[in-house]
Parts: C-alpha cells; structure tokens; sequence
C-alpha cells in the first residue's frame, strides 16, 4: 500500500493542483492535511503579528471550504496546530505514510520551514516531494536561469511572451482514495491569540475565503458582469467590488491558481474578445510571477532594509511616534489617511492605495520600509510573501524599479483619481 499526505499549504484548491495530482498518481492513499504553522501567528521583529485577524478569518473559510470539497471525492482535510516539522512526521508515522508532498517554497522563512520537514522526516524513513504550483511561467520553462533572469521586469516580461509558454492546467480529481478522516476541528481566532473584528460595511468586498467562492467571482466578473474587457481602464478604480478582479486574496491563499485564471480568460476572450484589458491581467500575473522569481533569485535580501541594492544605500531611522500616525490614519493627509483606514478596517486597499501609502511612509516620513511591509503583513487579507515585500522594496528604491526612488504627489494622485473626494468621504466619515 503506497501511503500519501499532501502537505496542503498556500495551495487550497483542487483544480490545476499538481501536488494533488501527482501524489494521486502515485499512491494508493491519500492523506490530506493542513498545519496552522506556530510560526504565523507570532509577533514579528517589528511589533505586529505575522497573521492578523483578517487574514486568519480569510484563511479558516479556505479551509473548510477545502475540507467540504474533499469529502465530495471521499477524502477530508485533518487540520493540526503546532510546529510542521513536528506534526508533519507525527501524521506520516500514524498512517504509515513513505511519501509527503507538497508546494515548492522561494521565500526564506517558508523554505527554512520546508527544509526542518524534510529533515525530520527523513528520520522515520519518509521522503517529501515538492513542486511549484503558483506560478503562471514555470520555472523551468523560463528562457534564462533564476540567477540570470534581468533584474528590470520589461525585460524579463518580453523574453519569456517571445521564448515562454504557458502550460496547461490539471484537473480536478473525481475522487481521492483515503483512509477514514476524521470530522473537521477548526480552531477560534481566540485560540490562534487573535480577536475577532466586527465587519465594516465600506468595505471593498466581503472576501469569502475558499476555492467555491473564488471560483464564482471568477464567474461573475468574466461572465456575469463582463468586467474583465474594462479592466485596464477601471483598474485604479477605489470604491467598490468590479473596479479590479478581487482575485488577490484567492491567488494568495491559493485557492485559484494564475494558470486556472489565465485558462478562463482564454474562454472568455474566445466568446467576448480579446483586448488591452484582458491582456493587462496577464500582465498583472507576469508582476507576480516575477517577484516570486525574483525571491528565488536574491533570498533573504528583500527582508533587508538595503534590499537587492548596495550596501551603501541610505538607512531610515524608525520612529514608533510617526509610525503610528500613519497606521492609524492620522498624518493629515486625507488620501493617506482614507486609505490607511480602509486597510484598518477592512483588511484590504486599492493597487492605487497601496503605492501612495507606501511612497508617503517612504519618502514623506521617511521611515524604515520594511515596518510598513511588515504592517502590510498583518493587515492584509490578500498578503502574499513575495509580492508585498517585492512591491516595498520596489517603492522604497532598494528593489527592481530601474529609476530608484519614487515619490508619489499624493495630493496630485488624489485630485486624479478621487476627483470628487467620493472615497476620502467614505472613509474618513466617522462610523
């Protein structure tokens, strides 16, 4: 009897899962398991926790959706709490499990996590196998090596549309054979050292974690409402549900894979059209993809305040008092402050948002980046590890921006794209 877990981690679904799909193939039983990790509900060097509530909320729906979706197929998702290279092997060892497999990690905390799993379970004579699933552009497919791939992204976007493919995805599986799994046992925000936060009704989007969700707002902004052809003109758009695609919390916590979107998008454009829009997501996918290679690339550097730069690179002093300020939205500036509000309270911001509030911390405070992106880190329902600290270093020029720093007029940015003062009306109202 081959004997299987899958290591279920930022890969929530089951379509296009190719962990799933090979460890279906080469086994008999399946396993499937997801480990609240110790480790992401701490506090993190620069005061804030590693997952904040919304997140946490985002992430539990995820879960039991993925436990519902296998049970459908005869399966069942078992959920533990503790240290992975603990309760991995713990798992493996009661079902007598040889293989463990799983997504293949690029960032350093995540990989040093994956390394403490392989090494403990190579002890009890289990192997772990992994493989890259969130990516549009596999790895491997790429015209150049991880180290060699150019540091400016208009160049790595051009090589890979002329010298890249896209590969096709992996089906869901009709049926998983696994042994008896036992009924799903979901921990309270409390017991992960979190308090609940009570819905703010301006907000963007109520974010319904899980593959099912993802995929019918899949459904509604390409079919239903036929966003997507009008993407590229709304997309900084700051109020409400269809001025963007509302996929990033989906992507992040990987209950749609960029390969299952892109699959969709091409249907789509076969009976809609194709045009600048919904090329401009795949674009928006080619961001991700490249930050994520990019974490490939350089390590641990971008989690330093010099990022992919040179050591000589100028070192912003911190300052809680400012700090705060700027969290709270209380800088006196009414676009800073809408959006730092918005984030407060709702767990999520406009691309638009991002890069002003981020150039303000940055450049008009002159704060260390990275507590920023460590704020970002708490707060957002849709954080994903490479992309935000990608996009910080970015911002605060120690990262892949070819013209350094760059300060955004937030008030110019304002008057374009709040010219009516809608949104800093929204949410500078008190509730």
């Amino acid at each position: 009897m081959r004997t299987s877990i899958i290591w279920f981690k930022t890969d929530l679904r089951l379509y296009d899962n190719e962990t799933l799909y090979r460890a279906q193939e080469q086994s008999d039983e399946i396993i499937p398991v997801y480990c609240l990790d110790d480790a992401h509900f701490i506090k993190t060097e620069f005061g804030f926790q590693k997952t904040g509530t919304y997140r946490a909320k985002f992430l539990l729906a995820c879960l039991l959706d993925l436990d519902k979706r296998l049970r459908n197929i005869g399966s069942g998702l078992i959920v533990v709490k503790g240290k992975p290279e603990e309760e991995i092997p713990k798992i493996a060892k009661a079902y007598n499990a040889q293989r463990v497999y799983a997504k293949k990690e690029v960032a350093y905390e995540e990989k040093k996590a994956a390394e403490k799993v392989e090494k403990a379970l190579w002890e009890i004579k289990c192997s772990l196998e992994v493989y890259s699933t969130s990516t549009l552009y596999h790895a491997q497919d790429l015209p150049f090596p991880i180290n060699e791939i150019p540091d400016i992204f208009t160049n790595f976007r051009k090589q890979v549309e002329s010298d890249s493919f896209i590969r096709p995805v992996f089906p869901s599986p009709a049926h998983l054979d696994s042994p008896p799994i036992p009924d799903l046992v979901l921990p309270l925000l409390g017991d992960l050292g979190l308090e609940d936060a009570k819905v703010d009704k301006r907000q963007a989007m109520d974010f319904k974690g899980g593959e099912s969700e993802a995929v019918l707002r899949m459904q509604q902004y390409f079919f239903e409402r036929k966003a997507i052809s009008s993407y590229k003109q709304t997309r900084n758009g700051m109020i409400g549900d269809l001025y963007s695609t509302k996929f990033s919390p989906y992507l992040s916590a990987g209950c749609l894979s960029p390969r299952g979107i892109y699959h969709q998008l091409k249907i789509y454009e076969e009976q809609y059209g194709a045009n600048d829009s919904t090329y401009w997501l795949v674009f928006e996918l080619m961001w991700r993809d490249y930050f994520r290679f990019m974490m490939k690339k350089y390590h641990n550097r971008f989690f330093q305040q010099n990022g992919i730069k040179s050591k000589d690179h100028h070192i912003a002093s911190h300052n809680q008092e400012l700090l705060e300020t700027w969290i709270n939205g209380k800088t006196g500036d009414d676009f800073v402050d809408a959006n730092m509000l918005e984030l407060k309270l709702s767990g999520y911001m406009s691309n638009r948002g991002r890069q002003n509030v981020a150039s303000y911390l940055v450049h008009d405070l002159n704060l260390d980046w990275r507590y920023g992106a460590a704020y970002f880190e708490q707060q957002l329902v849709d954080y994903d590890v490479c992309s935000n600290w990608g996009n910080w270093a970015y911002q605060a020029g120690v990262g892949n921006d070819p013209r350094g720093k760059r300060k955004f007029n937030t008030q110019k940015q304002a008057e374009e794209y709040d010219s009516e003062g809608k949104y800093r009306k929204l949410w500078l109202k008190k509730r």
